[in-house]
């Protein structure tokens, strides 16, 4: 007997039915869209740097993240409430305080455009099904409690050592997100500087040789 993969499930009234999903899926708040936003500060902050250099990061740290979501050209992961008021202090304590990084933090009273949940299919009425709509790279998972998983600032993290078990270190976090900000910001710089090759100069220089070693 052949088996057919259903296809993803289309919310049948768009926006609101998002906006339930989150709700009795995951018992987060949201604000009604279009788009749908996913409220921070109460059940998570987020972590928002550029995708290019996010990438890299997850590279690095491997599964010690949380749920991770895409929007565009901006990556965004999800950390422990509360780890916005800490960034700045965090910087700071890394070293990292006073240099100009592509870092910033969704905390209290912010906004995250609401990914389409897990398995659904786009719709083009919240925007969802843009270009660079926001998707979930990794998803959070319906009953499952998604915030002891969430990445937090531990007490040992000030120590610099990392506890087994529980969850991602948000220290560690954001040692390798601030250190590949830095790095793809000196890259940048690197390639504006570099002076434009002037056109020809290579073939005329070929020619040169080319005379020089029949003469």
């Amino acid at each position: 007997m052949a088996f057919t993969i259903p296809p993803p499930r289309t919310p049948p009234d768009g926006g609101a039915a998002v906006a339930r999903w989150y709700e009795h899926e995951l018992g987060w708040p949201v604000s009604a869209g279009p788009p749908v936003q996913l409220v921070t500060g109460l059940r998570f902050d987020v972590l928002e740097l550029p995708a290019t250099v996010g990438r890299g990061v997850l590279r690095q740290v491997g599964a010690a993240t949380g749920p991770v979501a895409l929007m565009g050209r901006r990556m965004r992961l999800l950390v422990a409430a509360g780890g916005a008021e800490e960034l700045p202090g965090l910087l700071d304590w890394l070293e990292w305080g006073g240099i100009s990084l592509d870092l910033a933090m969704l905390g209290t009273d912010g906004r995250m455009t609401a990914p389409v949940p897990p398995g659904w299919r786009p719709t083009g009425r919240s925007g969802s099904g843009a270009p660079g709509a926001a998707v979930w790279l990794r998803a959070p998972e319906p009953g499952r409690e998604v915030e002891s998983s969430l990445p937090a600032l531990r007490p040992s993290s000030r120590r610099r050592s990392t506890a087994e078990g529980g969850a991602p270190c948000l220290a560690r976090l954001v040692a390798v997100a601030a250190a590949e900000c830095h790095r793809a910001r000196l890259l940048s710089a690197a390639r504006a500087d570099r002076p434009e090759p002037v056109a020809g100069t290579g073939a005329q220089q070929r020619l040169t040789a080319q005379r020089f070693a029949s003469s």
